[in-house]
């Protein structure tokens, strides 16, 4: 004798007339009647509470699918020891609207952020500042690449070395006088190119 599936089966009864432990069993058999019976029961509830929560309607409508698009997939784990079927839906529905209001409040708290700094960078004068100083110290660096290798050497032991002119002849063992001769040369053209920027980068 064939044992009795206690899980009643969509075919041999209308989805209306089964209680709400019912229809998830009918939906763990992939009774799309049932899910759409259930849809119908709590859709409303669910509705308001995500609005609640959301406080968007696009929002809202977005949730309450994927609360029964997750009973569809997940019915199996229902526990109907752990809590009643509108429970669960619940549950489903303030878990997936709190990740929702969560995430959009990341966003909004990173392009709040992006625009805050964005604008500090162009409108504050400390950003303006900023701008233009890497601007000039970029033009300041291409100008100075353009110098003949001997001149060059002895700004940059300077400007980034800290040097002063007897350290750098003492480090490159070039005379002294030659030392200052190629620093004046080399400030002249740079003076040349950048004329105002040289006098504030340097």
């Amino acid at each position: 004798m064939e044992s009795a599936d206690p899980r009643p089966k969509a075919a041999g009864s209308p989805v209306k007339s089964l209680d709400d432990k019912q229809l998830v069993s009918a939906i763990v058999d992939r009774d799309a009647d049932a899910i759409a019976e259930l849809f119908e029961r709590y859709a409303g509830m669910l509705t308001a509470l995500s609005r609640r929560i959301l406080n968007d309607p696009a929002d809202t409508e977005e949730i309450l699918q994927e609360t029964f698009l997750q009973v569809w997939n997940q019915a199996a784990r229902y526990d109907p020891k752990r809590s009643s079927v509108s429970t669960w839906l619940v549950l489903i529905a303030r878990s997936r609207s709190i990740d929702r209001l969560r995430s959009r409040q990341v966003k909004q708290r990173t392009a709040t952020a992006a625009q805050q700094e964005n604008s500090a960078i162009h409108t504050s004068p400390k950003g303006v500042g900023n701008v233009l100083m890497k601007e000039r110290r970029r033009r300041l660096q291409d100008e100075m690449a353009k110098l003949p290798e001997e001149q060059r050497q002895v700004l940059e032991l300077a400007f980034y070395g800290g040097m002063t002119q007897s350290e750098i002849a003492e480090q490159t063992s070039i005379p002294l006088g030659t030392v200052k001769t190629r620093t004046l040369l080399a400030m002249k053209k740079l003076r040349l190119a950048l004329r105002e920027e040289i006098g504030e980068l340097l």
